[in-house]
């Protein structure tokens, strides 16, 4: 049994306004980040597909967008809502047109699906996701046996409360030594800007400065940690069987 140990840091909401792309750049160019969902429904997606068609090996899956909320006076807010997460036909529907829209942008299908806020969490949401990936054979977040996903990486409670620490260097090199064999996805939202109305914003660029921090990277190598991106999924999970033979 190996114990190599990989990493996926894959930025969520590119596309969404121009700052988002700008810190995803900047934390892909300077930093750890591989990988980027993209959601394709916000004006500032053609200049994040434009970026990623020039620089292929940064992996770009589907961001699904369905909707936002925020937690405001002990209530969950609705923000905008994309089509009702309780209809399967609908959801299926919107899935469709926003793979289509993904492929469009890209010419090519994504390498891995994933959803804002992790609606795809809950049914009937799953399974219209489930059912996307299993057609072109991509991994969906949470829902792979190879992949673990980590979404400890993040500057705010489940309610919205700020943790600055929580996105930290040092917190970041914690999260790192304990990861174990295998491929780990974490998930982040580096931006650079504030042309974005969302209660996650100065977070943000925080994020950017700890992603290319270089003693990120120096742990990374006193870890034994190898980035990867989705890109490399396939062969990693042969080459894991082989080994297990």
């Amino acid at each position: 049994m190996t114990d190599a140990k990989y990493l996926i840091v894959n930025a969520d909401d590119f596309g969404r306004s121009q700052s988002v792309n700008r810190g995803i750049m900047s934390a892909y160019e300077y930093g750890i980040v591989t990988s980027a969902s993209l959601m394709v429904r916000w004006p500032a997606a053609v200049a994040a597909a434009e970026y990623a068609c020039m620089h292929p090996k940064l992996s770009v899956g589907l961001h699904l967008d369905l909707g936002e909320w925020v937690y405001d006076n002990s209530n969950w807010t609705l923000l905008y809502q994309v089509v009702a997460l309780d209809d399967l036909f609908k959801v299926r529907q919107e899935v469709s047109r926003q793979l289509a829209a993904f492929r469009k942008l890209m010419g090519r299908e994504p390498s891995h699906i994933d959803s804002h806020q992790h609606v795809h969490r809950k049914e009937p949401v799953r399974t219209a996701a489930l059912e996307a990936a299993q057609q072109f054979s991509i991994q969906l977040r949470e829902c792979s046996a190879d992949i673990r996903y980590c979404g400890r990486f993040y500057g705010q409670t489940a309610k919205g409360f700020a943790h600055p620490e929580w996105i930290s260097v040092d917190a970041l090199i914690s999260l790192l030594a304990e990861l174990p064999p295998g491929i780990t996805e974490i998930g982040c939202h580096p931006g650079e800007g504030y042309d974005l109305d969302t209660v996650y914003l100065t977070e943000r660029e925080q994020e950017v400065k700890v992603l290319c921090d270089p003693r990120i990277h120096f742990a990374l190598g006193e870890l034994g940690i190898s980035l990867c991106s989705f890109h490399d999924i396939t062969a990693l999970s042969a080459a894991a069987r082989v080994t297990h033979l």
